[in-house]
């Protein structure tokens, strides 16, 4: 295995639906809305087929460390309301699959991402630094999961009381350090992934 390469598994269990939850993972758009932590900017390059096969999304990202990361996801499979496979290029290559499964009232969802981090700082210090770099996406994943609870929050609020109650979603970590024209300022196109 290489030294840049990563495999991270990731489990929620949400009280949803799978067509809801695809809904949200879907939409590129909403992504630095309810998950500003990570997704800083999100572009549509290319809408794919009828079903979103062939998409391409620009992604402007980072994690709790102060580093950014560029990269673009096509999506390869669409399986909705059960998920959808991507491959990613930039700095990430690999693939990641998102699967969701209905237990009752509740939707189990599984992120399996293989990478290679191609970005110059993950590749040469990946190496010695791996559990820290690990460590950072385990964070990205946790603010994931804190966020679409309070997006599905929000969306099950039966009044507007009620959803302005819902507190925001996690912010990034050293916005300071961000230009300011790509942190939080998304300018993209509503599709889905």
């Amino acid at each position: 295995m290489a030294t840049n390469s990563y495999h991270f598994v990731t489990h929620w269990r949400m009280r949803s639906t799978c067509e809801e939850i695809s809904e949200i993972l879907h939409d590129a758009s909403s992504l630095t809305r309810w998950w500003p932590s990570v997704y800083l900017d999100v572009r549509v390059l290319e809408m794919g087929d009828e079903r979103g096969i062939g998409r391409v999304v620009g992604l402007y990202t980072k994690g709790w460390l102060p580093y950014t990361l560029h990269w673009r996801l096509q999506i390869t499979a669409d399986h909705t309301p059960h998920g959808f496979d991507f491959d990613a290029d930039g700095d990430f290559v690999g693939h990641g699959e998102w699967t969701l499964a209905q237990d009752g009232e509740w939707t189990n969802i599984t992120y399996d991402w293989r990478i290679l981090a191609e970005k110059p700082l993950l590749r040469y210090f990946s190496p010695i630094l791996k559990p820290i770099f690990s460590h950072n996406h385990r964070w990205a994943m946790r603010q994931g999961e804190k966020s679409l609870a309070l997006e599905l929050e929000r969306r099950h609020a039966t009044t507007p009381a009620a959803r302005a109650a819902v507190p925001s979603p996690p912010p990034p970590t050293f916005a300071w350090l961000l230009p300011k024209s790509r942190a939080g300022n998304s300018q993209t196109v509503r599709s889905r992934l």
